[in-house]
């Protein structure tokens, strides 16, 4: 799905469904829902994140940095939004690349969602040093393959075959 199409998606979604005060499309009672998930490469490592106990789905399972996509902005920008939010990182000239893989859908019927989802790699220069916020509990870096050997969330590994031409 291309950028365009994405912003329409999200659009449709934010005409049907409530709000939250600041403005964000609330997905909480939707059985559907547009999220990024964002893989952060350095070298031939992937950062993955240990979800909190104090999140919705998926809690203290791995998973990349994600998010839904609740606002009509561009991708690269929500991209750059969540890199800050979840592990501080700034918007600087460490990041080499940003590579919109290829979006897909599927049911995870344990939590009742269909899930619209769009992987995102980006390169960086120089590992960073991570702060976590309160949807983390941990960090490791790990090779591509070892994504296997983590209790992570519902078709993690589908989203990194997504983006894999771009290693």
């Amino acid at each position: 799905m291309d950028e365009q199409k994405m912003l329409e998606t999200i659009k449709q979604f934010a005409e049907k469904l409530p709000k939250f005060p600041d403005g964000r499309i609330n997905y909480s009672n939707s059985d559907t829902a547009p999220v990024i998930t964002i893989f952060i490469k350095h070298q031939d490592k992937i950062l993955l994140l240990k979800r909190s106990d104090k999140v919705r789905t998926y809690q203290e399972k791995w998973n990349t940095v994600a998010g839904y996509l609740d606002e009509i902005k561009p991708i690269q920008e929500k991209v750059l939004e969540e890199i800050r939010e979840e592990l501080g990182i700034e918007r600087d000239n460490n990041i080499l690349s940003i590579h919109l893989g290829e979006s897909y859908q599927f049911t995870d019927t344990e939590v009742k969602k269909t899930w619209i989802v769009h992987p995102v790699l980006i390169k960086l220069r120089n590992k960073p040093e991570i702060k976590l916020d309160w949807e983390h509990t941990e960090y490791k870096w790990i090779k591509p393959e070892e994504i296997k050997n983590f209790e992570s969330v519902s078709n993690l590994e589908n989203s990194l075959e997504k983006i894999q031409s771009f290693f």
